[in-house]
């Protein structure tokens, strides 16, 4: 993408949502569908269905069920009623990620002319001078 006028911050697309009434209906629809299943799983825990093989299976999958049925609600109310919105970031170079100092980017240089000095102070970190 290119950066032709836009800084960053700015709303490079901004498309309204949709709104769609047949949206709404389905999740109403789904929100309904949602009470029942998570009343069916309190009532079957304090019931102590899973007490046996087939409850046990029976209330898993009313929980695997409940979580099916909020995945849909959330995936329909963001696709109709979010809008689609692209924001401009600014690219940043990967020595910034590691929280370097522009003026530390290229390290620190091996000095040479000091080389015993170094490696003691490398072995034993609180060698003195």
């Amino acid at each position: 993408m290119s950066s032709g006028g836009s800084s960053y911050g700015d709303i490079h697309r901004y498309e309204p949502a949709r709104e769609s009434t047949a949206a709404a209906i389905a999740i109403v629809l789904l929100t309904v569908i949602e009470v029942v299943f998570v009343s069916l799983f309190v009532f079957g825990l304090m019931s102590a269905w899973a007490s046996t093989e087939f409850g046990n299976m029976f209330t898993g999958a009313l929980l695997a069920m409940i979580f099916i049925d909020l995945a849909f609600i959330l995936l329909l109310y963001r696709k109709e009623f979010l809008p689609d919105v692209m924001i401009v970031k600014k690219r940043r170079r990967k020595w910034e990620d590691l929280y370097v100092r522009e003026e530390d980017k290229d390290g620190v240089g091996v000095d040479t002319g000091n080389l015993t000095e170094t490696l003691k102070q490398a072995v034993y970190p609180y060698y003195k001078k």
